[in-house]
């Protein structure tokens, strides 16, 4: 279990705590709004049932049977278990203008979230694998 310090349900660690418990590229990615490489990323084909929750918290995020492989190069999902797990801030970063997914628990960069994702949600969660662990359902 992890050892992690809430107020009201938020996760508040000191970089230093953070870069100890995450990855390097964990640490880039959800702390640093960092990305992975299309079509490298170790969940990108993952076609097994199960849940995708935060690596840095450890909260549920998505399910296995609202992902959907659409041609990024990232993990894709068109709807979160609930909407209070994430959150989403407009960023204005390279030039663009995207929507930002973050983890509503500890803060940590997912990806970010399109309007070109399938029905019913219209909906395209475009989400790092690193910033993801996977718990695969029992058999």
């Amino acid at each position: 279990m992890l050892d992690l310090q809430t107020t009201s349900g938020k996760i508040h660690k000191t970089e230093q705590e953070w870069r100890e418990l995450l990855t390097p590229e964990q640490f880039h990615i959800l702390r640093g709004k960092g990305t992975e490489p299309a079509f490298t990323g170790a969940l990108h084909q993952n076609h097994q049932d199960g849940t995708y929750c935060c690596a840095g918290c450890g909260a549920e995020l998505f399910t296995s049977d609202k992902k959907f492989d659409s041609g990024s190069g990232w993990p894709s999902f068109w709807l979160p278990i609930s909407e209070d797990v994430i959150e989403a801030h407009e960023d204005s970063s390279y030039g663009m203008r995207r929507i930002e997914v973050t983890c509503a628990r500890c803060g940590g960069h997912l990806g970010h979230v399109f309007r070109d994702g399938p029905r019913p949600t219209g909906l395209r969660y475009c989400i790092n694998s690193a910033s993801l662990e996977f718990d695969k359902e029992p058999k």
